[in-house]
């Protein structure tokens, strides 16, 4: 019987192991393959022991282990796609029509026999060669010859004889540090060269700037967010403290206590905000309705409200005093609130869209400067604290507002009371130098614009002006108070005038505003407006009525007047008009398709 060592036959029925055969591989699988095969066709047979007899595609053959190595005798075809009809075929042999290579090692004093196919790589002689000489894979070796000289490991190595013995030598730790050495220097070299050719020094400089450029770009923009999520929770913490308030009511208290005759207290300070000095491209901007309000803070804000009041000469005209207007614009921004709508943004809004329209309809030319210092106050203060409730609310809810102004206008009056009980003030009064008479003159006009945004005034408004407008007459009191008052409420709700990109924000937060009364009077058992309730209104919806049938009307017919309007207020009106039907066409369309699709999975239910 043929036995094989166990090392063989550990190697043998080891998965994915490869023995080589000169420079072919015969895996572990096909000799798996073979050896069953051979298992199979075993005979009882006197041959020397380690030579084991088969029959092969019907011809004799034989499998020997001897010294050198495993071997077949064979007079067959291939065995296994393998080997070739040769007299003896050696494991390392790669074709009959090439003879192999024999070379004799001196192994621990033994003569070790190497034979391997002339196509075998250095590599793979010098795994033959560890293998053969015990010395673990992958260690680097030398070869040399019995007089030390040493011998290339490669297939063109000159063959010896068992007299003349070659010795595998594993190479020391310092050997390969020399090399190891030279190489490093070599590559430290050509990292130079490569370094000073593509100027890299530079280049990781220019990098690394530009890194910290977008470092610190990430950090102020990481800082804005948690300004973001702060106000979002102060919201959310304000929501819940007007829910859990008794009774169930938002009292909407003002900021001052008009019964016990306190003040605010006037800021003495010097202002803390600086005087930023607007570049000429700022300066242009501000000029026009494309005028982007969201990239201002509130502090540049401030300061651009201050230099509107020098370059129209109101600063002159009413001999202001210059620490004066400051305060009293630090009093304004004090007293809008933190609502998503109605706030001190909004505020700036309206006093820029005022700021705009008078140069654009050249105003200049056709009221005085009393007039657009009335308008430019008047936008200023139109919604000074603003509690975030319309109207409605506090008349139905008969909150402290409806109840002191009888139902008329609560939040017009309020902003009207809260802007004069600054003025009072000798520290904020901007008007403090100009005559009482002219003074009470101002403060009535004054009062009658910021009334006039009360919408439920506008269609009274608007036809009182689409009488005049035909033969209006700049010289008439009467036609250009009327004219003021249309103008302020162009500027209240002009934001659909400006590019959708600016526009379209302040939809998010008028709706957020709305929703939050509307919870509100849900909550109550108030009546609640459609276009406020978050089940119903969507924003193309609440967009495109408002925009037809209330902004292009008055705007058209301001147009009348000031015809230079249309290009660059009017066709935007329209132009937003169609981009939000264009919104509920598509809404509409996947409401439909969603509305189908529940439907067919209805029928297909009860059909089941």
């Amino acid at each position: 019987m043929f036995h094989l060592s166990s090392r063989v036959a550990e190697e043998l029925g080891s998965p994915g192991s490869n023995w080589t055969l000169g420079s072919r591989i015969i895996t572990s699988v096909c000799i798996q393959h073979m050896f069953l095969f051979i298992c199979k066709r075993v005979e009882t047979s006197s041959s020397a022991p380690g030579t084991l007899p088969f029959i092969s595609t019907g011809k004799a053959a034989s499998l020997t282990l001897g010294s050198s190595g495993l071997s077949i005798r064979a007079s067959s075809q291939n065995l296994c796609g393998c080997l070739r009809e040769e007299k003896e075929v050696n494991m390392g042999s790669s074709s009959s029509s090439y003879a192999p290579k024999t070379i004799y090692l001196d192994v621990d004093g033994k003569v070790q026999k190497v034979v391997f196919s002339r196509h075998c790589s250095p590599c793979d002689i010098k795994e033959l060669l560890c293998s053969s000489s015990h010395i673990p894979r992958n260690t680097a070796i030398m070869m040399v010859d019995p007089e030390g000289a040493l011998v290339s490991i490669d297939p063109t190595m000159p063959t010896n004889s068992p007299n003349f013995l070659y010795k595998v030598v594993p190479l020391s730790t310092g050997q390969l540090g020399e090399k190891e050495d030279m190489f490093q220097n070599v590559l430290s070299q050509v990292a130079d060269q490569f370094s000073r050719a593509f100027r890299i020094n530079e280049l990781k400089t220019e990098v690394t700037n530009r890194l910290a450029m977008l470092e610190k770009r990430v950090e102020l923009e990481g800082l804005k967010v948690v300004e973001i999520e702060k106000c979002k929770n102060d919201l959310k913490k304000l929501r819940d403290e007007m829910t859990s308030r008794g009774g169930g009511r938002v009292n909407c208290p003002c900021k001052y206590n008009f019964d016990d005759g306190k003040k605010v207290t006037p800021r003495r300070d010097v202002p803390n905000y600086p005087k930023y000095t607007l570049s000429q491209e700022t300066v242009e901007a501000l000029k026009k309705p494309t005028f982007d309000v969201w990239h201002w803070e509130h502090n540049e804000m401030l300061s651009c409200l201050e230099y509107m009041y020098h370059d129209l000469g109101l600063v002159k005209e009413f001999n202001m005093n210059p620490i004066t207007l400051k305060r009293w614009l630090l009093a304004i921004q004090e007293n809008y609130r933190s609502n998503p709508f109605h706030n001190f943004r909004h505020c700036f809004c309206v006093s820029q869209m005022m700021y705009g329209m008078i140069h654009l309809c050249n105003l200049q030319e056709k009221l005085t400067l009393t007039d657009m210092g009335i308008l430019m106050t008047a936008a200023v203060c139109h919604d000074l604290d603003h509690p975030g409730y319309n109207n409605t609310y506090q008349i139905n809810a008969h909150t402290e507002l409806a109840v002191r102004y009888n139902d008329i206008s609560p939040l017009e009056n309020h902003h009207c009371a809260v802007a004069f009980q600054i003025l009072s003030l000798p520290e904020c009064n901007i008007f403090a130098n100009v005559d009482p008479e002219a003074f009470k003159q101002i403060r009535q006009t004054i009062i009658t614009l910021i009334l006039a945004t009360d919408m439920a005034r506008h269609g009274e408004i608007l036809d009182s002006f689409k009488q005049k407008v035909d033969n209006f007459d700049f010289t008439n009191e009467e036609h250009v108070t009327c004219l003021k008052m249309v103008l302020i409420k162009c500027c209240d709700i002009s934001n659909e005038v400006r590019p959708t990109e600016v526009a379209e924000p302040w939809v998010d937060c008028l709706l957020e505003e709305y929703f939050m009364q509307s919870d509100r009077e849900k909550s109550e058992g108030l009546p609640v407006a459609p276009f406020m309730d978050r089940d119903k209104v969507t924003k193309p919806t609440a967009q495109i009525g408002f925009i037809k049938f209330v902004l292009i009307p008055m705007f058209e017919t301001v147009m009348k007047l000031f015809p230079q309007i249309e290009e660059i207020m009017v066709q935007p009106l329209r132009d937003s008009r169609d981009h939000y039907e264009e919104l509920k066409q598509i809404d509409d369309a996947m409401t439909e398709a969603q509305k189908k699709k529940t439907e067919n999975m209805s029928l297909g239910g009860k059909k089941k």
